[in-house]
């Protein structure tokens, strides 16, 4: 049809509907001359024509899984309770207060007890998680100090007569404690932290001091304020016979009761200060400790990799430091998994504000015509209908991720243990950087009521930021995962056995190394580039070449160099790499999750979104893929078209999706991501 043709026929409204829609979307985005047929158009129609039908509910019960019912408990018990809920205007004293109070009333009122599941059901951990930080991304937070961090330094690094004396404290917030590992001069390097625990053969006790002003511990959630104990990382120094008079075992972890369980004043030789406020996260009484001749008894040293004995000999089970402090990070990685599992979270809640605000908010349109959805636009499109796709990937990824550590927990089997390692610092690090460029797409796209408070993306984009920071920095993970993918390159050209997220490699090095096929980089029909296989192999033929090229590099310039100016001159590849990985990671537990849906309408409406993921990621790196000639001109045109096609037909649907997420009003709280009479209740917080 041409633009500057209308339908009147009253006796079909819906071809009607569709026919006005198009028109207008046809003049204002693309505007058009006067009797020309647009391929643009065309692709609108079809969309249009071709909306898929969802069940909404079946998608919902797919996403939320077994643990819906705990998160809908939280949700009630804070949508019952104003005086918990967190405004939009609040000083950090009362903020921190709030915080505690929140997290009382969830343990002691609500009867929601996480710390158990903390080892014995971690995926039903982390759903709670994401359930309270979705209220509060402070109280989320300091939920995770107190159990993740406090608590599971306890159970994973300590043994049965630790737990048997804390637990109960730790699970009832008796015993609110910290996790003091960062410092003022080391945070990343954790095998340079400074502060030194020596052992007093005499009195059978460890003396905690802080040496010098840069081994502060620094940034301590629940330390300014509430925390009464601390599991404080420290060098394990025991004196010696020998002229050396000492000999630092590395780092150790020691449970440091910080104040005065009666009184709350701080204990004799511990100094604390307040970290003060900060650009997110007030609700974290963030605190610096400053140790000086702290004694403690020889059994607060968490002693499941090293103890010391009564008369001052280590003993381990390990046999290097090295090898004692990989232990250690290891058992701690459940931090990682948390904050990627909660990034999804709030990256969900963020893109339904978003997209909803979008579908609702008109503005524009022909002449005489009335005002469009700024959904409509394709702009609006290009920003948040793949970015909806992702926070779907990343959802099924992090499900996976959570999986996959649940299995370690239980089976302790040293090559999972690596893979959970590698694959935790790599979504960790990839999700929490889009999560945080995303808060701010989404804020520009709801344009200036986007800064309004009130509707969350401040709140949101500034809690969340540090999340690319806390429990490991995304750049020196993402070099963890480079460094990881280089190990299994050079073990399986010496015949090793390969970890199981990594198994894609054993065929990939001969497969996808080889030269592209000038036959399929010509493909470019819709069912050649929505195949599944297509698109992981070309995900994985560009990891497979990053992989090669930079092993090739390292090796070059370590002659002239040596390791580390090598690693350093090839550090942007590597974090390239490292992304090419986790993306690839992510495609494939996408394209498993779209297998395994056993709704008809839900699997297609999901493979509908894993189409949108894959064959947007490759466009935004077409030229990796046109520089070595594994797409050829016409097939990324093909890919070009289909991308927008395909997000033309998300937008028709873009409502079921995020209803999908099944969040309540209460979680999102922003008046925009309403139904339009809720804007009486925006107007009313300015006064009218």
């Amino acid at each position: 049809m041409e633009p500057s043709q209308t339908v009147e026929d009253e006796s079909q409204p819906s071809i009607a509907t569709v026919t006005r829609r198009i028109q207008r979307l046809s003049l204002h985005l693309i505007p058009l001359p006067p009797l020309q047929c647009s391929p643009q158009l065309d692709m609108l129609t079809c969309a249009k024509a071709n909306k898929q039908e969802v069940d909404v509910a079946s998608l919902s019960s797919y996403m939320r899984g077994k643990h819906r019912e705990i998160q809908e408990k939280i949700f009630y018990f804070f949508n019952s309770r104003p005086d918990l809920q967190t405004p939009t205007e609040i000083s950090m004293k009362e903020h921190r207060e709030l915080c505690l109070r929140q997290l009382l009333g969830l343990v002691r009122e609500a009867k929601i007890k996480p710390f158990r599941y903390v080892v014995e059901d971690p995926a039903k951990y982390f759903a709670i998680s994401e359930a309270v930080g979705s209220i509060d991304i402070s109280l989320g937070i300091k939920f995770g100090v107190q159990y993740s961090l406090w608590g599971g330094s306890v159970l994973n690094l300590g043994t049965k007569k630790h737990r048997d004396k804390y637990f109960d404290g730790i699970d009832n917030l008796e015993y609110l404690g910290c996790f003091a590992m960062t410092e003022l001069h080391h945070g990343s390097n954790v095998q340079g932290l400074q502060t030194v625990a020596t052992f007093d053969p005499i009195t059978d006790e460890f003396i905690i001091d802080t040496p010098n002003d840069g081994a502060i511990k620094w940034w301590i959630g629940n330390a300014a304020v509430h925390g009464k104990f601390a599991t404080v990382f420290a060098r394990l120094v025991l004196p010696t016979h020998d002229s050396k008079g000492v000999s630092d075992m590395g780092v150790h972890a020691f449970i440091v009761p910080i104040r005065d369980l009666k009184t709350h004043q701080p204990l004799p030789g511990i100094e604390i200060n307040d970290c003060g406020h900060k650009i997110g996260l007030n609700g974290v009484d963030n605190g610096a400790l400053r140790f000086c001749s702290v004694r403690i008894p020889r059994d607060n040293l968490l002693n499941r990799f090293g103890d010391v004995t009564r008369d001052g000999k280590y003993t381990s089970s390990l046999p290097t430091i090295n090898k004692r402090f990989a232990a250690t990070l290891g058992e701690l990685v459940g931090g990682r998994v948390g904050l990627a599992h909660s990034s999804v979270g709030i990256l969900k809640i963020a893109v339904i504000i978003a997209v909803r605000y979008s579908l609702l908010r008109q503005q524009f349109g022909p002449p005489k015509q009335p005002e469009v959805s700024i959904l409509d636009y394709q702009s609006q499109q290009h920003k948040l209908m793949p970015m909806l796709a992702s926070t779907y990937a990343f959802h099924f990824a992090t499900q996976y991720l959570v999986e996959k550590y649940s299995e370690m927990k239980k089976t302790h089997d040293e090559q999972l243990v690596g893979d959970v390692h590698a694959l935790s610092a790599g979504l960790k690090s990839y999700v929490t950087s889009f999560t945080a460029k995303s808060l701010s797409t989404c804020r520009e796209a709801c344009g200036g009521h986007g800064y309004a408070a009130v509707n969350r993306f401040g709140t949101l984009r500034n809690d969340h930021d540090i999340f690319q920071t806390f429990e490991g920095d995304n750049t020196v993970l993402l070099q963890q995962v480079a460094a990881d993918l280089l190990k299994q390159y050079k073990d399986k050209f010496q015949g090793g056995a390969l970890s199981v997220t990594w198994n894609y490699l054993r065929e990939s090095m001969n497969t996808y190394l080889s030269q592209p096929n000038p036959v399929t980089a010509r493909w470019e029909s819709e069912d050649h580039l929505r195949d599944p296989k297509f698109q992981l192999d070309a995900f994985r033929y560009r990891t497979s070449r990053l992989l090669q090229s930079v092993a090739a590099r390292l090796q070059k310039h370590t002659k002239t160099l040596g390791s580390f100016g090598a690693w350093n001159r090839c550090l942007n590849h590597l974090l390239t790499l490292a992304e090419s990985h986790i993306e690839s990671v992510i495609l494939a537990k996408f394209i498993e999750a779209v297998q395994n849906c056993p709704d008809a309408s839900s699997q297609a409406a999901l493979k509908l979104l894993c189409d949108l993921y894959a064959l947007d990621r490759i466009w935004k790196d077409i030229g990796t893929y046109r520089n070595v000639d594994y797409v050829a001109p016409n097939k990324a045109k093909a890919i070009n078209k289909l991308t927008q096609y395909l997000s033309f037909q998300v937008r028709n649907i873009a409502g079921e999706f995020i209803d999908a997420f099944d969040l309540p009003p209460y979680v999102l709280r922003a008046p925009i991501a309403m139904q339009s009479e809720a804007y009486s209740q925006y107007t009313q917080l300015v006064g009218f």
